[in-house]
């Protein structure tokens, strides 16, 4: 075989960038049923004014706490039961996963977009400028997630809009810390050499020739934080201190389903698997976007 002939022949079998990426996120089955999942969960939360059978807050008086359509007493026009004031339970699940949906884009959009500025600043920056700032990410890493948000709503005030803006400012500091990581590592590189060489200017290299190259961590950890966002917007919901009643977001499904653990167990375990399907599956999905973005994970 001529060179020529070769070269055509590896051409063609080499994949582009995003069947490669397939090749390797799909050799991990569990990532592969987490994206399911996730897509589901994503249709679900866009579609769910159609699929739910009910209004989310309305009330069925004559229906208060009706099992699921397989219990005796249930019945098909409540598949999974309804609640304490007669809610549908089909209905306030999905409609919760739109609110879920919305927590995670929203904390990972205002976390990583802060957190990648921040970190590139320092990675930019004099050192004492770099000191300074990782200082203060790593007080704000030594305070409990949990616990800063719930202090952060507490000075706020209980809602899911601020929820999620406490949830962002907790989990900022991971992305920078991650983006200055990988933006130290680039700097050293003959590339950015090159580009400072041909006159590129501080934005230039910033945004255009180093950024680029850091995102594939970055994007993992967005996927691991859009779970974050998910279990801790829940977390405060329990709690009181997210989404108020009677707006139909998991958490707050749990605390108001409390009192009615040990003799309507629907009302407590639909919104508790629905949480820990969802996060699980963004997590399976997170572990097969790591194995397929990082080259020292790739196998031959």
């Amino acid at each position: 075989m001529t060179d020529v002939t070769q070269a055509a022949a590896e051409t063609q079998v080499r994949p582009g960038r995003l069947s490669e990426f397939w090749h390797y996120f799909r050799e991990n089955r569990g990532a592969v049923f987490g994206l399911w999942v996730f897509a589901a969960f994503v249709a679900v939360a866009i579609f769910a004014d159609f699929i739910a059978p009910y209004n989310p807050t309305e009330q069925f008086r004559d229906h208060l706490l009706q099992p699921p359509f397989w219990e005796e007493g249930g019945s098909t026009a409540y598949l999974l039961g309804t609640d304490a004031v007669g809610r549908d339970m089909l209905s306030r699940l999905l409609h919760g996963a739109r609110y879920s949906f919305y927590v995670g884009v929203v904390v990972v959009l205002i976390s990583a977009t802060g957190g990648i500025l921040i970190g590139l600043f320092a990675g930019f920056a004099p050192k004492w400028v770099d000191t300074l700032i990782m200082r203060v990410m790593d007080i704000i890493l030594a305070f409990p997630s949990l616990l800063l948000a719930l202090v952060l709503v507490a000075i706020l005030g209980p809602s899911l809009t601020n929820a999620m803006i406490a949830i962002a400012i907790v989990s900022q500091p991971h992305y920078v810390r991650l983006t200055r990581a990988s933006v130290m590592s680039e700097l050293s590189k003959d590339y950015v050499t090159a580009s400072r060489t041909t006159g590129a200017g501080l934005a230039r290299l910033m945004f255009i020739t180093v950024l680029p190259n850091c995102l594939s961590p970055i994007i993992v950890q967005g996927a691991l934080s859009f779970s974050s966002a998910i279990l801790d917007a829940a977390a405060l919901g329990f709690l009181g201190m997210g989404a108020q009643p009677p707006t139909p977001e998991w958490g707050t499904m749990l605390a108001e389903a409390r009192e009615f653990i040990l003799r309507a167990w629907w009302v407590v375990t639909f919104p508790g698997l629905a949480i820990l399907i969802t996060v699980l599956a963004i997590n399976l999905m997170g572990d097969g976007l790591r194995d397929a973005l990082d080259p020292k994970l790739k196998r031959s």
